[in-house]
């Protein structure tokens, strides 16, 4: 059974992702194809055209299509949303309603215009219309491999959504409770995001890479979002904020946050109050999880010990090391590609799993295009670059990495998610204090302040990290152990956390063997790894864009399958 799901079409973040007899086969966000970070408005053609390519297989090969987005609940919960905003925003609250009802006919257009640009013949096939949230929690379960978990998803909003909570039962996922608009956990984090002056569906790890230099009890937050019984408030003229309560009409800057902070932040510096405002709002963020995973999802909790994460606020590391560490939960396990580009994949796995398929538990996420030699040499030619095919690109790299050298890293299966898992990768030395200011000044041009990532070998990480649990795909933060800090200060944040990657030579051979050589020639095992790109842009796809960026970046040497480029 081949199973098409889709979705972003409405807003940010397209994807497409394929799945046969239950095995993902390819998976792709649309942004990698455009090169537009987050494609916002463009539908996923082109990631459509890669999974059906990679597959072997034509559009009339599609038995289902699946989209993560349901006009059926939509009309469920209008009433509920209106009753919760009516007597505070009376002409919001039938605003909103008429806003929503646009989207969903929208949606299906948006559909439609996908499957015919896409070549799909919608009159030959079945398609599904999957909850948002729905989506995002079977993104988290069937890959995760449990049986029985509890689960938990948290993003800005779906149709109408913004939390949903639930627990699967002999491999299918039971709704246990759910909350509506307004009250949001992502837009509060968003709407701070905005204040800081980042940009709203891209800043918010920012955010939570700021919080640690700050003071969370130097700005109370208990007026903008708060505990109510077993779920939460938000104050609705902080909190995504309609045109009159914005600090300025076009900006999403509540006019009560300029009135109690001062003039939103500007610029790249570390400065106060934002820096207190940062880490109050991550502590507030943790502190409403923490209470929501307690009073919704404590049976589920006590029976299995097992917790499935996804949306967009499961990107937030520093909720999930909290997450880790809590008592109910034995066992978490994160969507790698946990915002709305996860959807595709959730979509069409529960579809899947409804129609009977057993879904494959996810090891790995090289699930892009990959390009052979034959491919990439005639793109060195024409680049003009000096470069050679080395007997053994491993060797050659991690030489260059014992001496202090920054390395772009291109090999295999682009990867599934916003992280680079060493496929399409910067690599430093942590061993050399000055590494990240150098990837910062000549290639990634980002806040100096924010931190780089470790990728591990497996056979080393619990020593290094103080825990055996499993961390494939950095959508964790550990403490790092006090005797590896100082050998490793490259790769870990100011609070003493770092994000790691744990490397399965099983999954990714070429990249542990990198790892293992530098390891030989340095004896840590462990390289920084950031994803290659330069700012603003989505992380390389193809031979040519690594060229390109390349030429208009410090990077100095590229490691592109067998060859190495460079400069000098």
């Amino acid at each position: 059974m081949v199973i098409l799901g889709i979705c972003g079409a409405l807003t940010h973040d397209p994807s497409a992702a394929l799945i046969v007899d239950g095995k993902v086969v390819a998976a792709a966000d649309e942004e990698r194809f455009t090169r537009k970070k987050h494609a916002e408005g463009q539908l996923p053609v082109n990631a459509i055209r890669f999974c059906l390519e990679t597959a072997g297989l034509t559009p009339e090969d599609i038995d289902h299509v699946a989209y993560p987005w349901s006009t059926s609940i939509y009309h469920q919960l209008k009433w509920r949303v209106a009753r919760r905003i009516l007597f505070k925003r009376t002409s919001r609250a039938f605003k909103v309603i008429a806003q929503e009802k646009k989207k969903n006919e929208a949606a299906l257009k948006k559909l439609y215009d996908t499957l015919a640009q896409a070549h799909i013949d919608r009159s030959r096939i079945k398609i599904h219309l999957v909850e948002h949230h729905m989506a995002h929690a079977a993104s988290a379960y069937y890959f995760s491999g449990y049986e029985d978990s509890a689960i938990l998803s948290l993003d800005g909003a779906g149709e109408l959504t913004t939390c949903l909570f639930a627990e699967s039962r002999n491999g299918k996922i039971e709704k246990l409770h759910e909350i509506v608009f307004s009250d949001s956990l992502g837009y509060f984090y968003s709407t701070v995001t905005a204040y800081l002056g980042f940009e709203i569906g891209d800043g918010e790890y920012k955010v939570m890479g700021m919080a640690p230099y700050g003071d969370a009890g130097k700005i109370p937050m208990s007026h903008i979002i708060w505990p109510k019984g077993r779920d939460f408030r938000v104050a609705d003229d902080y909190v995504w904020p309609i045109r009159t309560q914005r600090y300025h009409p076009d900006v999403l800057i509540p006019k009560k946050m300029v009135e109690d902070w001062g003039l939103p932040r500007t610029g790249d510096s570390l400065a106060e109050p934002y820096i207190h405002i940062a880490a109050a709002t991550q502590k507030t963020f943790e502190d409403i999880v923490l209470h929501l995973l307690e009073n919704r999802l404590q049976k589920s909790l006590k029976r299995s010990g097992r917790l499935c994460f996804a949306g967009g606020c499961a990107l937030n590391v520093s909720i999930n090391r909290k997450l880790i560490q809590h008592p109910l939960v034995k066992q978490l396990w994160v969507q790698p590609s946990s915002h709305d580009s996860g959807t595709s994949l959730g979509a069409a796995a529960y579809v899947a799993a409804q129609l009977g398929d057993k879904i494959a538990p996810m090891e790995h996420v090289y699930l892009g295009p990959e390009f052979t030699n034959a491919q990439i040499e005639p793109v060195l030619k024409a680049s003009g670059f000096r470069f050679e095919k080395c007997a053994d690109i491993c060797e050659t790299a991690s030489s260059l990495l014992k001496d202090g050298k920054i390395v772009g890293w291109f090999q295999g299966r682009m990867e599934w998610g916003p992280r680079a898992l060493g496929n399409r990768s910067i690599l430093g030395n942590p061993t050399i204090r000055g590494t990240n200011d150098r990837i910062n000044a000549i290639i990634k041009f980002r806040e100096s302040w924010r931190p780089f990532c470790p990728s591990m070998l497996k056979e080393y990480a619990s020593d290094i990290l103080g825990s055996d649990h499993p961390a494939p795909f950095m959508t964790f933060a550990f403490d790092v152990a006090p005797h590896w800090k100082e050998r490793i200060p490259e790769a870990v944040h100011v609070d003493g956390t770092c994000r790691p990657q744990v490397v399965d030579e099983r999954h990714n051979p070429k990249f542990h063997r990198l790892i293992s050589l530098f390891h030989k020639k340095t004896r840590v095992p462990v390289v920084i790894n950031t994803s290659l790109n330069r700012r603003g842009e989505p992380m390389i796809c193809s031979p040519q864009d690594a060229i390109l960026m390349f030429r208009e970046s410090g990077l100095e040497y590229l490691a592109i399958g067998d060859y190495l480029a460079r400069k000098n």
